[in-house]
């Protein structure tokens, strides 16, 4: 054999054992495939739909807050910032928690900044639980969050919420604590429902946490958005809750720039410090120059912020008043920009994920199926819509929903 034929033999053998190797991974994550959100934009993408589907604006930013980016990029701001987040950041969001919560913050202790809330909630959870323990979900839920259990060892334990109003049953979260209980995950602003924790709800959430010895880890990336008059709550408001909580949020959502990823934790110093433990390993640090183009926002135009839910319930009214002449049913919705509409007159014998999958092929609008927000999925005739989105935008697709 030449020397060539060696070389191409040992090329060979190497290809082929490193695919055998790939080919035995044992996955950590079996049941987890793509996102329904990349699935559904990229099916909307193909067929030239409409996308109500993936919660993200389709209208720019704030132009301050851009040419602000601009400027701190042109200026040099552009490498890496310290582990927790630029100081600026950190002192403007304790300003803002003390602004819409009467609460007083450390910045140095106990905000970091993260890679958007996605990578809060996972650092979060695997600073809390250690493997066996149980976590306690409310569905239909973000989907991230039962991934990240499961990667860190514990076991989710569902509590279904039931349409229209998907309001949780504390006895029934009461009688789910086990002794294994370690964390119980709330999100509200609810993400996909729309509803909104009243002050019963969190004063529930603060007994059962401290009676049991549990945390918390309160999402409020929506927090901003709350409709209709109501009070903005939050688990800042409650200090026994706040004292065991890591209570994530996102600019992205509330500058309109998802695409930044940029959120931060807030919470006791001592959980602070294991959670900058892992934070730092798995971002380290996150978008330099639009770290102080988003602080500098806050400072010079906090009326973004105070003017969010306004802006939002604006585009929820405008959706729902095109929506009127449809055989959709609208939902209640209290917050966010997602709207649960039923089509049960339009096409009862569809599932929800069959219903979506025609809704944007044959008639160019995308939605998100309800049923992926439970862990045994759902057989209610129900869909979510987001109105992150332009009026045009909104009329468009509402006169093409409305022809079903």
């Amino acid at each position: 054999m030449s020397i060539l034929e060696t070389c191409q033999m040992i090329a060979l053998m190497s290809i082929f054992a490193t695919f055998s190797a790939i080919m035995s991974i044992i996955s950590k994550l079996p049941a987890v495939g793509t996102t329904i959100f990349s699935q559904m934009s990229q099916l909307a993408a193909s067929h030239d739909a409409i996308n109500l589907s993936q919660g993200f604006p389709d209208f720019p930013a704030d132009a301050s807050l851009l040419a602000n980016l601009a400027r701190y990029s042109q200026a040099g701001f552009n490498q890496y910032a310290p582990m927790p987040g630029v100081m600026v950041l950190r002192e403007q969001i304790a300003a803002l928690t003390a602004r819409c919560y009467q609460r007083q913050l450390c910045a140095a202790e106990e905000i970091t900044v993260t890679s958007g809330a996605t990578e809060a909630l996972f650092v979060a959870i695997q600073m809390l639980v250690q493997p066996g323990d149980e976590v306690i979900l409310f569905d239909p839920a973000y989907d991230s969050y039962a991934p990240a259990i499961q990667l860190a060892g514990g076991k989710s334990v569902h509590i279904r919420l039931d349409a229209p109003q998907y309001r949780v049953n504390w006895q029934q979260v009461a009688a789910a604590i086990t002794a294994r209980t370690r964390v119980i995950i709330v999100n509200s602003p609810h993400n996909p429902t729309g509803m909104v924790f009243s002050q019963a709800d969190w004063l529930a959430l603060e007994q059962l946490v401290c009676q049991h010895n549990l945390y918390c880890i309160s999402d409020e990336v929506y927090e901003h958005m709350v409709f209709d008059a109501q009070p903005q709550r939050s688990a800042h408001c409650f200090a026994a809750l706040a004292a065991r909580s890591v209570i994530v949020s996102s600019f992205g959502k509330t500058f309109h720039v998802t695409g930044w990823k940029l959120g931060y934790a807030i919470a006791p110093a001592a959980l602070t410090a294991e959670f900058r433990k892992i934070h730092q390993y798995v971002t380290f640090a996150s978008f330099t120059p639009a770290q102080y183009a988003i602080a500098e926002m806050l400072q010079q135009h906090p009326e973004q912020v105070t003017n969010l839910g306004q802006f939002y319930q604006q585009k929820r009214d405008v959706f729902a008043q095109a929506l009127a002449d449809s055989r959709f049913q609208l939902l209640p919705c209290q917050g966010t920009y997602f709207q649960l509409v039923d089509y049960s007159a339009i096409a009862p014998t569809l599932s929800d994920s069959a219903f979506c999958q025609w809704l944007t092929i044959e008639h160019k609008v995308a939605a998100i199926p309800l049923s992926v927000f439970y862990q045994q999925g759902s057989d209610a005739r129900i869909v979510r819509l987001c109105f992150a989105k332009q009026h045009a935008t909104l009329h468009a697709a509402a006169e093409r929903l409305c022809q079903l």
